[in-house]
């Protein structure tokens, strides 16, 4: 109980972050209460037993609103439990609050949402990251031990690395996507955020496994991976991208600090060599090819009949109240992406834009699998700059796409990937490193992230 009056405190003195969309207060209070008798009558306690944990406003939990931060779903309530809230609340952790996020996790610094934008809590002038912004804050400002969000071009390591906390984007599939609001639904994967690489592995190993409502989640046995971060890590094959060092976006400083660890990770008694990789200008535009696409189909559903926010126009046609629906209901983000995603989907431009993006695809899929046959880690920017000021590319939608450059990779192929808070930068802001493994090798990736955090 203690623990989470603690919480709701914080979370209460603040408000100005705007981390959160909706506090569960009273139930969170309840819930607190009864583990507390549970505990002290002798009964068995679960994995998460009282750890607060933050949701990010698109997954589903039974009896509370989940809005994905958009007009268009004001006011829904989930009628059932994600499977990773379900599993969360079968090992007694407690949700305390709906965090904020870009509408329909499309953006890249938490300024798209219709509850507004959220603030970074070591510079309240300066952007979260996105899409999960606000899960990233409940971590950072001490408004909950963990939280969740989801990624889909790196919308947990991207805030993660802002905010200078750990984020864990696991391989695709290895996580039930049954409950989470689709974006893209190929590259969309629920995330972990925490302050270190114990509690993400806890939650990892707690909402990972197979499960019957999703048919993409993966069929294989949980690691315990908890129990692996105390095995000795074994020394690796450790590889970075040349060109994302040598990248004229990444700021000066970072690539110094970053090329001078990866260097001394040799002393470490790990092998490190440089991998060459030309595709790294092709990533950015396949990613965003794709997922635009997905997501105009996706958000199809969001037509004010259903489910939502309505338009209260009296036409009675059906093309017109559709239109009105949608154009009151999704914000300029996320139109944008329809727009461009039916685009690229339309007959005269399948072929030119969808299917070409399918190949190059294809082909990074191909060189990734290339690339592990070699190396066991794989190591990167997360981001090309530190945090930046709320509003400074809020006009320029490319530069905000091409901020993603070093994390969308990892989705395009399925990788898990996860951004570790080492540095920190001169105008006082953290920066992550961000580090890759194959499909399914979480054990392999923890184990070095634990050993480079210690």
């Amino acid at each position: 109980m203690e623990a989470v009056e603690f919480f709701l405190r914080r979370i209460e003195n603040s408000q100005q972050l705007n981390a959160f969309t909706e506090v569960f207060a009273t139930e969170a209070l309840q819930k607190a209460d009864l583990l507390d008798q549970q505990r002290k009558e002798g009964k068995p306690i679960g994995k998460l037993h009282g750890v607060v944990v933050g949701i990010k406003d698109v997954i589903c939990y039974k009896g509370h609103k989940v809005t994905a931060a958009s007009h268009i779903l004001q006011g829904f309530t989930a009628t059932y439990n994600a499977t990773a809230i379900q599993k969360l609340l079968d090992e007694e952790a407690i949700i305390v609050g709906a965090c904020n996020c870009d509408e329909f996790a499309m953006g890249s610094s938490n300024e798209n949402s219709y509850y507004g934008k959220t603030r970074n809590a070591l510079n309240e002038e300066l952007v979260p990251g996105g899409s999960s912004g606000g899960s990233a804050v409940a971590v950072q400002a001490g408004l909950c031990m963990v939280s969740l969000g989801s990624d889909t071009g790196g919308s947990v390591r991207q805030p993660a690395d802002f905010c200078g906390i750990v984020g864990l984007k696991p391989t695709y599939g290895s996580i039930s996507r049954h409950g989470l609001i689709a974006y893209g639904s190929s590259f969309d994967q629920i995330g972990i955020f925490s302050k270190n690489i114990p509690d993400a592995a806890l939650l990892l190993q707690v909402i990972s496994g197979a499960d019957d409502f999703d048919s993409t989640v993966a069929h294989r046995q949980v690691p315990d991976y908890t129990d692996t971060l105390a095995s000795s890590p074994k020394k690796l094959r450790i590889g970075f991208f040349e060109e994302a060092l040598n990248h004229p976006g990444l700021d000066k400083e970072m690539a110094q600090q970053i090329s001078g660890f990866i260097n001394n990770l040799q002393a470490r008694g790990h092998t490190v060599a440089p991998v060459s990789f030309g595709l790294l200008d092709y990533i950015v535009p396949t990613y965003y090819v794709l997922t635009t696409a997905e997501a105009s189909s996706n958000l199809s559903r969001y037509d004010g009949v259903r489910f939502g926010y309505r338009s209260a126009g009296t036409g009675t046609d059906l093309t017109d109240f559709y239109k009105e629906s949608r154009s009151q209901g999704f914000g300029a983000e996320v139109k944008r992406r329809i727009l461009l995603g039916t685009f690229v989907l339309s007959a005269g431009y399948f072929d030119a834009y969808f299917t070409q993006a399918q190949k190059v695809r294809k082909i990074l899929l191909n060189k990734t699998r290339e690339i592990f046959e070699d190396f066991d880690v794989i190591l990167l920017p997360t981001v090309p700059s530190t945090a930046f000021k709320i509003g400074e590319k809020t006009d320029d939608p490319i530069a905000m796409y091409l901020a993603d450059i070093y994390t969308v990779y990892a989705n395009l192929v399925g990788i898990p990937a996860i951004s570790i808070p080492l540095f920190k930068h001169s105008n006082g802001m953290p920066f992550g490193l961000q580090a890759m493994t194959n499909q399914f090798k979480e054990v392999s990736l923890l184990q070095l992230s634990h050993q480079l955090m210690a």
